[in-house]
């Protein structure tokens, strides 16, 4: 029903024309039908545009409030972690190839041990049999592999070089003793029953002016750290043109 509602006053005064209701009733339903269709024009779809921009700040804050994507950490199989992993925390084991250490492969004979080796380590004369191995001579040198075996129930380590003298069974000294020939090499793991060898080093008679000593009996011989002596025969070891080394104890027995 339309309702027209007339103002109090004269046309051609100044007062205002007649407003009808229906007219503005009419007017209204329409700017209604209009929000409604340009609510349903824009959909879910137009829903994720805000979704977006919020993603696009949280993308464009993660250098300063984003989490930061966690350091590549490599652990050994059976072992710990890193030290890195945090101040303080005991290590559970070490770098480990194949499940167990980091550590060149090992001898036939004996391994390397690249861990400090203390003085209750140390293979001593007491646990230890010595001997003279064949001797090998090409292009005028004559080397021997001077063998240490661990004879003892437990593992022990060797690392530098044996004092060597040769001497008579009577006691007396023949020259000089061995010097050290080549670097200072690490240490070597040896279980019972394994062995490790230094090598001693002359020349053949004639290839120096310098003249022969006195062939020996005896080898006499301090193993690396040890203050207690060895000897085991010579093989009748004679040294010429003044040569005599010897070198750091390295893993095997070379015959």
């Amino acid at each position: 029903m339309s309702l027209t509602i007339k103002t109090l006053g004269q046309r051609g005064q100044g007062a205002p024309p007649s407003v009808s209701w229906g007219r503005v009733a009419a007017g209204s339903l329409i700017a209604v039908a209009a929000l409604t269709l340009t609510a349903c024009q824009d959909g879910p779809g137009s829903a994720s545009g805000p979704s977006s921009a919020n993603a696009s700040a949280t993308s464009g804050e993660g250098g300063s409030h984003g989490p930061k994507s966690p350091e590549s950490k490599t652990h050994p199989s059976g072992g710990g972690g890193p030290a890195s992993e945090g101040a303080g925390q005991p290590s559970t084991g070490g770098a480990r190839p194949n499940g167990g250490k980091a550590s060149p492969s090992r001898p036939s004979s004996a391994e390397a041990n690249t861990s400090p080796m203390t003085a209750s380590d140390r293979c001593t004369a007491a646990n230890m049999s010595l001997r003279l191995g064949p001797e090998d001579i090409g292009a005028g040198n004559i080397r021997y592999p001077l063998v240490f075996t661990n004879k003892g129930k437990t593992a022990c380590s060797l690392r530098g070089f044996p004092g060597v003298s040769l001497i008579q069974r009577d006691g007396s000294t023949i020259g000089k003793p061995a010097t050290r020939e080549g670097a200072a090499g690490g240490a070597i793991r040896l279980k019972p029953g394994q062995s490790a060898h230094a090598v001693l080093h002359t020349v053949n008679d004639g290839v120096s002016d310098t003249p022969c000593w006195t062939a020996s009996q005896l080898v006499y011989v301090y193993p690396p750290g040890s203050k207690d002596a060895m000897t085991t025969g010579s093989r009748g070891l004679r040294v010429c043109g003044g040569r005599f080394t010897v070198t750091t104890v390295e893993a095997g027995s070379l015959g």
